[in-house]
């Protein structure tokens, strides 16, 4: 199975894919303000056992500084952990570009986030003591 995972926006994208690309399950959600808190535990519900999978597509962005560093984080580390591949993929067709390289036996190793734009970081505020 491959996990194909999109985190760009408020709007988070998951799927469980078989080696033709049928979509064996899904999940599409408001992540708000909790993804970091909640997006293992539903890759975990999804998908079950880690050991099932044998890939990972996760969506490079453009997109949302930190829901891009949420997702590819946790998709990076599941691969190393597992020890599958791993495949950055961006665009409309982000999903099928990913499948395709996956199955023509490409890894990325690891994923670096695209962000689009510079990230929106507060300055850190004077503090008096």
């Amino acid at each position: 199975m491959i996990l194909a995972l999109k985190t760009a926006g408020d709007l988070v994208e998951m799927y469980l894919l078989d080696a033709s690309g049928a979509v064996l399950d899904q999940k599409i959600w408001h992540a708000e303000r909790r993804l970091a808190h909640d997006l293992l535990g539903e890759i975990e519900k999804i998908i079950g056992d880690f050991k099932k999978l044998s890939g990972i597509i996760v969506f490079s962005g453009p997109g949302s500084f930190t829901g891009l560093r949420i997702g590819i984080t946790t998709a990076n580390a599941i691969a190393y952990s597992e020890q599958i591949p791993i495949i950055g993929a961006s665009g409309e067709d982000w999903i099928l570009s990913g499948l395709k390289k996956l199955l023509d036996g490409q890894d990325d190793k690891i994923v670096l986030p695209e962000y689009g734009g510079q990230p929106t970081i507060t300055k850190p505020k004077n503090v008096v003591k």
